[in-house]
């Protein structure tokens, strides 16, 4: 910052409030903006606000996701407006979950280039951290603000030492949770572990040791601290079962996941999410994509071990990083950090290459540039880190790293923001909106600057995946996704990243195994770092039914992306298949540690014990959890589940709320998608209810044929109604479209949805009486290659195969699946 505008404000203790919206990350723009909204509009009308802000005694920060207020007067200043926030959010707007941390201690103000305050200090670092020790509707204060609060009776009852937390560098900070009856939450932080008792704490009461000091020590010793730190500113396939899904990258990292036993390779590296230093949280998606750029550039070095942007984007900016731990995660010797600022038409952004070994910072620099010079800043950048690494760089891979990827900045906030939003939804079925939204966005940013390749190319990414998740199977979305391949091809013929999208065009859209194939040998030459090629080579030898050799290329794509959630759960489908239980454990586990929250994968994990046991009590029991939490979203994801659980212990009721909890989302296998009227019927039939069955199923028929209007040689849907008309007792037609379904998709044509194919028609033939086809064909399906969604569990104790019961056949074929080895 220039001299002339650096103009510090003097040093003083200031009462720091820092808030923080929980899961922010996961939410869409649009969500994201109404819940900052939101937060400005219960905050302001708080009286501590309204009194502060009077008598010009109060700073405020925006942050990305939540705020920051500067307290001049009293530390109970903020602490007396985090729980008016409190109550405003229990008795108006529970949907929006809060963490909150409060410190005191030393602050000085910065005016910025464009003559607003800002601050830095050791009180404002400090209340962030302890903020971060704390989950949604936690009160956090640190053992300052704590030994403050004491020296007043009315306090005492309301605090709870609940001991130290890890934050950045490895420092450990004492913390004391703040609640009463009513408001803030009276759990331990997850991140502090376990405990005994309900909050594993002890109130600060008068009778224990003190833990206040002298006010006056405490402040010098803090001014001493925020000296040394200086004057840093602070600114501010699972949905249903066997789908490749789930790619939710989002959210706070707990885990730790070792990255591979190998050795570390010197020229290994990771850029971390950059920080936003910029005032505007718009100015976010700006930010991720000079990070994404960089990481692109040097991922094109192929004398580099680059780690995946899905990987690094859980590690966020602006709270505790250990840099060790990171590296010992990834398996990298390097790190990037940096920051970006952008005002009006100038950017800042600063970068440096630390050593994960010795925590050295082996380079640094700063650049002040025009806004359209940034992508300059991004190839030197790369080309810098490069040299310091000792990198070969190859004349192709020089020209490629200081080719703008387009010359229009809001052509590139656009494409900034689509990609986040793809690399935020779960790869499933369920988030076609945020797809759509997506291609609203690229399709803006190629309106603006046609020649953008990259854009192009994650257009025909996102139009190739709402075909093949069966969102819009239609011949139009086809010729949407077609198109957009071959224009990103037109645009750059030689670009590993053109090859790339048509080999994800040709598999997702045409079923073209070997020209896919062809394509991703041809990518993989230009695209080293890339784990999407071996991600595709994975998924396209699975289809194949080639398993094993599916999931060697699945876990050197995880080489390149080591913390890449949804990869991990696609090594665990894999292991699913081939009756793997253990294995498949294993790894959900190391997905848990990396997101010990995700609700899907805690369900999935529960899930072993029905599919390899019959044993439904973990699943019953995790999903109770789920709907403990009052997490309408969460419930909903895991939903289908419930009701696989709900008809194995055959509780209707339980089925209903768990159709309900559906919503309009879908349950089954993979692309054979039924929805509530299907789910109806199985529970009619369940209760031996035959009217209220065929009631159910006509409703369902109805939806099905709609569905099949725009998509009317799509095997999976002819499938699902061939089970709906074979519960309406047309024997005939359901015969007739299970057939023509096999026909259209055999497993040589797709592996998975194929034998799924097989298996509805062993049902549906067991539903109309030809019990002798049910089980040739029950028997077939189970015989395919890695076909391991017919399960012990799901024969012996689910309703869809009640008409076999009995016979010494069917009782032989569950019985040769009856666990053989324990699931720990």
């Amino acid at each position: 910052m220039a001299a002339e505008i650096k103009q510090e404000i003097a040093l003083e203790i200031a009462h720091v409030l820092f808030i923080d919206i929980v899961a922010y990350s996961k939410m869409t723009t649009d969500e994201q903006r109404a819940a900052v909204e939101k937060l400005s509009q219960i905050v302001q009308s708080t009286d501590e606000f309204q009194k502060a802000e009077g008598e010009n005694k109060l700073l405020k920060h925006a942050t990305c996701d939540g705020m920051a207020l500067i307290f001049y007067r009293s530390p109970e200043d903020p602490v007396e407006c985090a729980l008016e926030i409190s109550r405003a959010l229990k008795e108006q707007h529970s949907n929006l979950r809060l963490r909150m941390g409060v410190n005191s201690g030393p602050v000085s103000g910065v005016v910025d280039v464009n003559g607003r305050v800002n601050v830095a200090g050791a009180g404002i670092n400090m209340a962030q951290r302890v903020m971060d020790c704390g989950d949604a509707r936690h009160i956090l204060l640190s053992k300052r603000v704590a030994e403050d609060l004491e020296q007043f009776k009315h306090w005492r009852p309301h605090l709870y030492h609940i001991g130290e937390c890890e934050v950045k560098h490895g420092e450990k900070i004492d913390i004391v949770n703040l609640f009463t009856a009513e408001l803030g939450n009276s759990e331990r932080p997850h991140r502090l572990g376990k405990s005994v008792e309900r909050t594993g704490v002890l109130a600060v009461e008068s009778g224990r040791p003190k833990l206040r000091k002298p006010l006056l020590i405490a402040a010098v010793c803090m001014t001493i601290v925020a000296l040394a730190i200086g004057t840093a500113i602070f600114w501010m396939e699972r949905g249903p079962r066997g789908r490749e899904t789930v790619r939710t990258s989002s959210a706070e990292d707990r885990g730790r996941t070792s990255g591979a036993s190998l050795p570390i390779s010197e020229k290994s590296i990771a850029v971390l999410p950059f920080e936003n230093l910029s005032r505007d949280p718009d100015n976010a998606f700006f930010t991720d994509g000079v990070q994404d750029e960089i990481l692109t550039d040097l991922a094109k070095i192929a004398d580099l071990k680059v780690i995946s942007r899905t990987s690094v984007m859980q590690y966020k900016s602006g709270v505790q990083r250990n840099l060790r731990e990171i590296g010992d995660q990834l398996g990298v010797a390097h790190l990037l950090e940096g920051s970006v600022q952008r005002a009006a038409n100038k950017v800042r952004v600063n970068a440096q290459l630390i050593n994960t070994r010795t925590d050295a910072h082996e380079w640094a620099e700063n650049y002040d540039r025009p806004i359209s010079d940034v992508f300059a800043i991004q190839s030197e950048i790369a080309k810098a880190i490069a040299d310091q690494l000792q990198a070969k760089l190859s004349p192709n891979e020089k020209a490629s790293i200081e080719k703008p990827p387009t010359t229009d900045i809001t052509a590139f906030d656009f494409y900034s923001r689509a990609k986040n939003l793809i690399l935020t939804s779960s790869f499933s079925a369920t988030n076609g909106p945020k797809y759509m939204q997506a291609i609203d966005l690229l399709n803006r940013a190629l309106t603006r600057d046609p020649s953008f390749f990259l854009a192009q190319c994650q257009l025909a990414f996102t139009h190739d995946n709402l075909y093949f998740l069966g969102i819009d199977h239609t011949p139009a979305r086809a010729a949407e996704a077609d198109a957009a391949a071959a224009a990103a091809f037109r645009m750059r013929p030689d670009a590993g990243e053109a090859h790339l999208a048509r080999a994800q065009n040709l598999y997702r859209v045409h079923r073209d195994y070997n020209g896919a194939l062809a394509e991703l040998d041809i990518a993989r030459r230009t695209l080293p770092n890339n784990p999407e090629v071996y991600e595709q080579l994975g998924y396209i030898a699975r289809r194949r039914g080639q398993y094993e050799e599916g999931l060697r290329n699945l876990q050197r794509a995880l080489e390149l992306d080591p913390r890449n959630y949804f990869t991990l759960q696609q090594i665990a489908l894999s292991y699913m298949h081939l009756r793997r239980y253990s294995d498949e454990a294993s790894v959900l586990d190391r997905s848990l540690s990396i997101k010990p929250d995700e609700s899907d994968t805690k369900v999935t994990r529960a899930l072993i014990f029905l599919d390899q046991s019959a044993d439904t009590h973990p699943l019953h029991q995790t999903i109770d959890e789920i709907r403990a939490t009052g997490d309408p979203e969460a419930l909903k994801s895991v939903a289908d589940l419930w009701f696989l659980c709900a008809i194995a212990e055959r509780d209707a009721t339980s089925a209903h709320d768990a159709l309900t909890a559906l919503g309009d989302n879908f349950f089954g296998n993979d692309a054979l998608h039924f929805f509530h009227w299907v789910g109806e019927g199985v529970i009619a039939r369940m209760q031996k209810d035959e009217a209220k069955a065929h009631a159910a199923f006509t409703e369902a028929r109805a939806d099905q044929e709609k569905r099949l209007q725009t998509q009317p040689d799509y095997p999976p849907a002819i499938c699902v109604l061939g089970l709906i008309d074979a519960g309406l007792g047309n024997k005939e037609a359901a015969l007739r479209e299970s057939r023509r379904a096999m026909d259209l998709m055999p497993p040589s044509v797709d592996s998975i949805n194929g034998a799924h194919i097989i298996e509805y028609f062993a049902v549906l033939a067991a539903w109309v009486g030809e019990k002798d086809l049910a089980i040739e064909y029950l028997n077939k399906a189970e015989q395919l290659p890695g076909y391991g969604t017919i399960t012990y569990g799901e024969l012996k104790l689910t309703p869809y195969w009640d008409p076999l019961r009995g016979d010494p056949r069917f009782e032989k074929i569950v019985q040769s699946l009856a666990p053989k080895e324990s699931t720990k």
